[in-house]
């Protein structure tokens, strides 16, 4: 049917749980950053760092006016936290921080949907390629990837931070399509978020899966625009409808 599947992979292919607004997780990483010189209490932490955050969205999007949708790396973030304290870093702890970072503000470890790793198999079996197009950062989504064994499965993977820009903006599936000269026809978008996935794939032209799951946003009773729609998040009923 199709010989390039691309699929988002939080909500789609794993089922992780986040929360950047737990009280914890700032003092943890407040106590962290001051255990290396940068001496934070854990509202200030918080605070600079949205506000870093906000400034960083700003300069990317002037840089890339051309998208409608930036993202950043979130890497600058943490390392400009210890630059306001003045403290000199290496690229090695910027990236220990961002990693922990995401372990502590992890409330339920990524773990892949029953069925992923099945009709991943079933597809290379069948000389299909597989593409990760994922709206994540590349310090946190990559040691997830790998951690779930899913890293060496993917013909290719682009991370919107390392692209700065996202879904559903069509540029960042133009670098996809260009990079690997893909083709519109043979081609099918796998997501769980109607807007991202869905629009996204709609506005650039080619055909998508909307599978419904847990944590997707909230379809407000409408149906998506998608030629294939798995309502109940079972990963498993996607090989019945694009594996034919």
């Amino acid at each position: 049917m199709y010989k390039n599947y691309i699929f988002d992979l939080y909500g789609t292919l794993l089922d992780i749980r986040t929360d950047e607004g737990k009280k914890r997780l700032w003092k943890q990483m407040a106590a962290f950053y001051s255990f290396n010189g940068a001496v934070y209490k854990s509202r200030e932490l918080c605070r600079k760092y949205y506000e870093y955050v906000g400034e960083e969205q700003k300069r990317v999007k002037k840089i890339h006016p051309e998208y409608s949708i930036v993202d950043i790396i979130i890497n600058t973030v943490f390392k400009r936290l210890y630059t306001e304290k003045g403290v000199k870093h290496s690229s090695e702890l910027v990236e220990v921080t961002a990693r922990l970072f995401r372990c502590l503000s992890t409330t339920k470890k990524a773990k892949p949907y029953k069925g992923v790793h099945e009709l991943f198999d079933e597809l290379h079996k069948r000389g299909k390629k597989i593409y990760l197009l994922s709206n994540a950062q590349s310090s946190f989504t990559v040691p997830e990837l790998k951690l779930t064994g899913l890293y060496d499965k993917f013909d290719g993977i682009l991370i919107s931070s390392d692209e700065q820009c996202c879904k559903p903006d069509k540029a960042f599936f133009e670098i996809l399509f260009n990079r690997y000269n893909l083709k519109k026809a043979e081609s099918i978008m796998i997501g769980n978020d109607e807007r991202s996935d869905i629009k996204g794939a709609n506005d650039f032209g080619i055909d998508s899966l909307y599978i419904h799951t847990s944590i997707s946003p909230k379809l407000g009773g409408k149906t998506p625009d998608c030629k294939f729609f798995v309502p109940d998040g079972d990963f498993r009923k996607i090989k019945e409808l694009v594996l034919k």
